[in-house]
């Protein structure tokens, strides 16, 4: 079935409505003011509306009319924005990007880089999911992301580019009024196994799964997020590994203190990855940027 609106018709409704008369808006879209007419009697005609209050002198809209321009106008810059991203497709910059970040990225960071991003005003819609541990390898795996940071673990072998971000630290951490808070000297494996701790669980789909802080203890709280971790940490529902960078200031303000552990937990490398092979203007673009910042202070 034929739509009686068309884009050229929701033009010219716009010109007569913009400029008061049909001769005005035949001017201004160098056509003949005959023209205009057969337009908008040809689509009154086939709407079976009547779009114009005829009897003022200024051209006027019904409100019939007034809802035809109101959609069409939409539609106008819908198209519009549809020939901006097929132009910007032909230069090899993509139409939609997909990042999975790791929840141990601090997001301000992140931020500025998609802000920067925005200022090249390029019509490329950006979408950050978030992911945990093998959750990131599981999302370039399965092709919901196209890149993915803040990436830990083994390295999967030829499938992927995979750059380096830095290394971040942990530290075990209680809340100020959790009774380990008050403990002297080094803290060893039967002290903390009398306490709840805190686990980040994996957020992998189809890839196995790992998950983060976990050792023997009396009982485990599994979370989605380290946000969600140290939130639980601050509470004192239990004790855990928590990254330095994203306590900082709750070791300075007192809701964490940091305790020495008789339990090893080195620097962990943290690494960002793109589909090898993969190819995309936005997806350069963030494959450098991602590698400026210090991440992990």
């Amino acid at each position: 079935m034929r739509n009686a609106l068309t884009l050229d018709a929701i033009r010219v409704l716009e010109a007569i409505h913009s400029r008061g008369s049909f001769a005005a808006a035949a001017e201004a879209l160098f056509k003949v003011p005959s023209a205009i007419t057969y337009t908008m009697q040809k689509l009154e005609s086939d709407l079976g509306i009547a779009l114009f209050d005829r009897s003022a002198k200024r051209a006027v809209l019904t409100p019939a009319g007034k809802l035809v321009l109101e959609e069409g106008m939409a539609l106008l810059q819908a198209s519009a924005r549809l020939e901006e991203k097929v132009h910007q497709l032909e230069s090899g910059w993509e139409n939609k990007l997909t990042i999975a970040k790791d929840t141990i990225i601090p997001d301000h960071i992140l931020f500025d880089i998609i802000g920067r991003f925005c200022s090249l005003d390029k019509q490329v819609e950006i979408t950050v999911i978030e992911e945990v541990l093998g959750g990131g390898w599981d999302a370039l795996h399965t092709k919901r992301a196209d890149i993915a940071i803040g990436l830990t673990g083994e390295l999967p072998k030829g499938q992927f580019s995979v750059h380096e971000m830095g290394y971040f630290e942990f530290v075990f951490a209680v809340a100020k009024h959790h009774p380990l808070a008050d403990f002297v000297g080094l803290l060893e494996t039967q002290h903390i196994n009398q306490y709840p701790t805190i686990v980040v669980a994996d957020s992998s789909r189809t890839l196995p799964g790992r998950s983060s802080g976990l050792f023997d203890s009396k009982q485990q709280i599994r979370v989605s997020s380290m946000q969600s971790k140290i939130q639980a940490q601050i509470q004192g529902i239990g004790v855990g590994f928590l990254p330095l960078h994203l306590i900082r200031n709750q070791l300075t303000d007192g809701q964490l203190i940091a305790k020495a552990c008789a339990i090893p937990r080195p620097a962990v490398p943290v690494y960002f990855a793109t589909e090898k092979g993969k190819l995309g203007k936005a997806l350069d673009w963030f494959s450098h940027e991602l590698k400026q910042p210090i991440w992990f202070v």
